[in-house]
């Protein structure tokens, strides 16, 4: 019996303390994360809202990262079972993550994988989808997301590698800040070449689809 009384009042604090966190983040920006923590590189962010940030920036992410981003729950089914097929024949593990999920295990969670947090992470992405607005969502991805070696979001990002504030990007700089989201402390966003270079072309054009296809409508009305 004390076994039971326990396990529900854990599971009931556990409950309460993450809604409240996840409540608290859709008001207030994330002041650190576990990433950023550990990051033995330093820290250097600059928390900027959604409206000043350039809209090619958020549909160059769009493109790169999460082309249903507007339409889905927070889960990409198809994105989903198209990664696990990639990853039962063999080579490098590929995921398949939606923005959502990105920012519950960025904002709540620590990298890398493993069930437990797999599982948590299906948690808090469900309480982000639930309680934050898409355009929050959006907002703190491109604010915490690393951009490359201790850069976080696309403001800091902007200015070291163009000199300019995110509001301000262009088609193509945007696709290259996207292009190294992946892999930020080893894709090189200034003097891209080889695939880098290639994906932030591929990334550049897709922008155009994102607007005129509205792939962006949740975001702007």
């Amino acid at each position: 019996m004390r076994v039971i009384k326990f396990l529900f009042k854990f599971v009931l604090y556990f409950i309460l303390i993450t809604v409240g966190w996840v409540g608290i983040y859709a008001i207030v920006p994330p002041p650190i994360t576990v990433t950023m923590i550990l990051d033995e590189n330093g820290i250097t962010k600059d928390w900027t809202g959604f409206s000043d940030i350039s809209p090619n920036m958020v549909r160059a992410v769009i493109a790169a990262e999460d082309g249903k981003f507007c339409s889905h729950n927070g889960f990409d089914t198809e994105a989903i079972q198209k990664a696990i097929e990639r990853n039962a024949q063999g080579g490098r593990i590929r995921g398949g993550s939606t923005i959502s999920q990105q920012v519950a295990k960025n904002a709540f969670l620590w990298q890398g994988g493993g069930f437990f947090r797999k599982g948590l992470e299906a948690y808090f992405t469900f309480l982000i989808e639930t309680i934050w607005s898409k355009r929050r969502i959006m907002e703190v991805y491109l604010n915490i997301a690393e951009t490359g070696i201790g850069t976080y979001g696309v403001q800091a990002g902007a200015q070291r590698y163009f000199n300019k504030d995110a509001k301000d990007l262009t088609r193509i700089e945007a696709a290259r800040i996207a292009a190294a989201l992946p892999l930020p402390k080893k894709r090189a966003v200034n003097g891209a070449s080889g695939f880098t270079a290639r994906y932030g072309n591929t990334i550049a054009a897709r922008i155009n689809v994102v607007r005129n296809e509205k792939l962006d409508g949740c975001l702007y009305k």
